[in-house]
């Protein structure tokens, strides 16, 4: 069970998150709305066939620009079925990577800030796609997931329905479940 290290009938951490910096960030968001705009940024080149390489390293958030200590390169590649080389999850793949990650970082987060320990997180996902989509075989076919089933356990004593309204506070989560506008831009050289 994660332990919470109590001070003055207050705790200092729960589920191992910093609860007393946590509540500092907030009150700073609250006094300071403009310090919540991030802007997060990835940069790709492709290697060949369906293996390509994404860099992540700079961000914009709190009011400044940010550089990790050492960028992070993640390689994304097609299954030999897809006539790729298996170098890296697919991309769709990543996509339930993000979400699995967002729904237990914001379901910790927003647990820890209300008072609720969680002992344990795990979970699945299940994606299904109709690849004749976006081979565009089928104008009928979505190019995308058709549905995605997500299951968490959860060792907590938190009622299941207050853990999966927490969980589904996730950005992750409202990307994949909400539309949102994607711009593209073509420079050809």
């Amino acid at each position: 069970m994660t332990e919470a290290v109590m001070t003055k009938d207050r705790p200092t951490t729960m589920n191992s998150v910093d609860v007393a910096a946590l509540s500092e960030t907030l009150s700073a968001l609250q006094r300071q709305p403009a310090l919540g705009a991030f802007q997060f940024r990835a940069k790709n080149v492709w290697a060949s066939g369906g293996l390509n390489r994404s860099t992540i390293d700079g961000f914009f958030g709190a009011g400044k620009e940010e550089t990790r200590p050492r960028p992070f390169t993640f390689a994304a590649d097609e299954p030999p079925v897809l006539h790729g080389g298996d170098q890296g999850a697919n991309p769709v793949e990543f996509v339930l990577h993000a979400l699995a990650a967002c729904m237990t970082t914001t379901m910790v987060y927003h647990a820890a800030a209300r008072g609720i320990e969680i002992s344990s997180v795990s979970s699945e996902r299940e994606g299904d796609i109709d690849v004749r989509g976006f081979m565009g075989l089928a104008d009928d076919v979505r190019k995308g997931y058709s549905q995605v089933r997500v299951k968490l356990h959860v060792e907590s004593e938190a009622p299941p329905a207050k853990l999966a309204a927490l969980a589904k506070m996730s950005p992750v989560y409202d990307i994949v479940s909400n539309s949102l506008p994607v711009e593209v831009a073509i420079e050809a050289h």
